[in-house]
């Protein structure tokens, strides 16, 4: 069973079909990447996948959980983290990271933010507040808030934008450590075709609200006589009707 499976999604704004029935799965210990330029649909379809959008069509289940069903117990097994939604920054790391924990009903909080803030660096951040820390350190904070409560499907969107090619290098290690370790699975959207290459297993490239090209990141640009993964992804948001395949 798929950790994450996506059928027939659809999600229409007045006259504005944002997502086209895309269906798409993430297996357990598989990281798959959601790829296309801006305006391609990805926010929108995590948005539906975490609830907070309603689709005009389509089913997504995790971990075989009808998240429009069972949207608490679905969502429970759920974490995200994006550099556009910072946690409260009136709120010191150490508390922002209990408060979460305690909405995921973690058991043994205190051990595991122990564990999060070793992990993630972030011993001399713990009592300060989240809205003075710089752009890299709240990233940080925000992927230990993702990991708090062990998901089985985490959604990462940008998960590495504002981090230096070290710290980035490091999140990736962390994020891979995730999967080997468990059978959790995670959905990555990114615009580093560089580090997709290196992370995902599988990944999805969405144009106009359409999956339009999926496969292995390593092989695919050469499918459609390509040389590289950024090269690809700049054709599917320059020129994605001459990619369409049958």
């Amino acid at each position: 069973m798929s950790i994450l499976s996506v059928r027939n999604l659809r999600k229409i704004y007045g006259n504005t079909v944002a997502v086209d029935g895309v269906s798409f799965s993430v297996g357990r210990s598989e990281i798959v990447g959601l790829l296309g330029p801006n305006g391609a649909g990805k926010t929108t379809t995590i948005d539906m996948i975490l609830g907070v959008l309603e689709p005009n069509a389509g089913n997504i289940t995790i971990d075989g959980i009808d998240i429009f069903s069972h949207r608490s117990k679905a969502i429970g097994r759920t974490n995200f983290s994006a550099v556009y939604t910072p946690l409260p920054g009136n709120l010191t790391v150490y508390q922002n990271l209990r408060i979460f924990g305690r909405l995921y009903n973690v058991t043994n909080l205190s051990g595991r933010i122990e564990e999060l803030i070793k992990s993630f660096d972030l011993e001399k951040f713990r009592n300060k507040k989240c809205g003075i820390l710089s752009s890299g350190e709240q990233t940080r904070v925000s992927l230990a808030k993702s990991m708090v409560n062990n998901p089985h499907l985490l959604l990462l969107d940008e998960p590495t934008a504002s981090l230096d090619p070290a710290t980035a290098r490091e999140v990736r290690i962390k994020i891979r450590e995730f999967i080997e370790c468990g059978e959790g699975g995670v959905l990555w959207t990114s615009h580093n075709m560089y580090e997709v290459e290196e992370i995902c297993d599988r990944v999805f490239f969405l144009s106009h609200g359409k999956i339009l090209l999926e496969g292995n990141p390593k092989t695919l640009p050469a499918e459609h006589n390509k040389k590289t993964l950024e090269e690809l992804f700049i054709a599917v948001a320059r020129e994605p009707l001459t990619l369409e395949v049958g």
